[in-house]
């Protein structure tokens, strides 16, 4: 075939995928990740390629699945890698010897100061706070950005600062492996050492550690943070976010894409996601018992979506803008990412795990910048709770009722 029939077809497939996308969005200016029955309709209709199985229904799944393909895209190479290699070193007893955690406190220190350049501190510390507050150190992506973000102002109305040294990325760079490799100059990082976490921990007083999840993670990428940790402050603690569920994850769940995602489907991709994260920290809590819990902001947000259902979350619009273009949903996007307000409810499940204690019972008022009000802010911080109460493993009870751990 020439050269210009290349072209042509190429041209058209395109065509057929802009065609498509433009069907797909919905009223806000966001492609539709989980179109109407009458879209869907509609689609099959101009698209009967798209039915991958021939069953004259076209799912969400095949829908999304097609317009991947006619945008010569993939679905694994959008958003965030889900499909990664790992260093085989991650396979071997010990890390390399140059890596900075075999390093003196000293040496540690010398290193990121190298890394700054003249003029600036390589140790964050706090003075050890006299208000209750935990000294946190932590990782993440943009998962856990909301309630990095609100954790402090809620703590503010609480009575008490929030002492925080983080080291954030965006989408994989914010994993816990990822920021392992790249602090200790290991692997990938290889003579490019940044330990902005490990120079502080090793050099001041912390009490907890958070972090974010990411896929395919494994124990190790959390123990060897868990090591170095408590070698230097033998009292610390570990949270590890769960995440929430998301549209691509329909899948996993067998006749779910039929049903779209809905408070059902959602509660069940989030009875998956807390199987998966228990199953991940148990070998750590077994090695490390009662160090490391789950901040549930899984369950947070399945019983959120619980409450939209039933109308008890004011001023919220819908449940997901990808479904019907409203701004003010649970969720923004497709990637997942909390809708506008929502970083509080993550903000009060940080709090609530890290301070085994009910929001419901901080008196002073949180400055949310006029969304969510009033009401909703009460929910959300009632949905906090709740939320790490049903969480086996949060590691918190509440028998009594009194709004604090027993």
């Amino acid at each position: 075939m020439e050269h210009g029939a290349h072209m042509n077809i190429k041209i058209r497939c395109r065509r057929r995928a802009y065609t498509f996308l433009a069907i797909l969005i919905a009223s806000g200016g966001v492609a539709c990740a989980n179109p109407a029955k009458d879209q869907l309709a509609q689609l099959l209709k101009r698209f009967p390629q798209a039915d991958a199985n021939k069953d004259g229904i076209l799912t969400v799944a095949e829908a999304l699945a097609f317009r991947d393909k006619a945008s010569g895209g993939g679905g694994a190479q959008r958003g965030a890698a889900r499909s990664f290699k790992v260093h085989p070193g991650w396979e071997k007893e010990k890390f390399p010897e140059h890596a900075v955690c075999y390093q003196s406190p000293e040496r540690i220190r010398e290193t990121y100061a190298k890394v700054l350049g003249s003029g600036r501190d390589p140790v964050t510390s706090f003075a050890k706070p006299k208000d209750g507050g935990l000294r946190v150190v932590g990782t993440g992506h943009s998962f856990m950005g909301p309630g990095y973000k609100t954790l402090p102002k809620i703590c503010q109305a609480a009575g008490f600062q929030q002492p925080m040294h983080l080291h954030t990325g965006g989408g994989m760079t914010g994993s816990t492996r990822y920021k392992w490799e790249q602090e200790n100059g290991i692997f990938q990082f290889k003579g490019k050492a940044k330990p902005k976490l490990l120079a502080s921990i090793a050099n001041a007083e912390w009490e907890a550690m958070m972090w974010g999840p990411y896929f395919n993670d494994r124990p190790e990428y959390y123990s060897c943070w868990i090591e170095f940790c408590l070698k230097y402050n033998p009292g610390m603690k570990f949270f590890l976010s769960d995440g929430w569920p998301q549209i691509e994850h329909l899948d996993k769940i067998e006749g779910a894409t039929k049903k779209g995602f809905v408070p059902e489907t959602i509660k069940q991709l989030g009875e998956l996601q807390g199987q998966a994260y228990g199953e991940l920290i148990a070998p750590l809590n077994e090695k490390y018992p009662g160090r490391v819990v789950i901040m549930p902001t899984c369950e947070a947000m399945v019983l959120a979506s619980q409450y939209f259902q039933r109308g008890e979350l004011p001023g919220v619009e819908g449940l997901h803008r990808s479904l019907g273009g409203k701004a003010k949903s649970l969720w923004r996007d497709k990637l997942g990412h909390l809708g506008p307000g929502f970083e509080w409810l993550e903000g009060y499940v940080f709090y609530a795990s890290l301070y085994r204690r009910s929001p419901e019972l901080i008196s002073g008022k949180v400055e949310t910048g006029g969304f969510p009000g009033e009401q909703l802010d009460k929910v959300f911080r009632k949905i906090a709770w709740q939320a790490v109460l049903a969480n086996p493993y949060s590691g918190i009870r509440d028998e009594d009722k009194d709004g604090k751990a027993d």
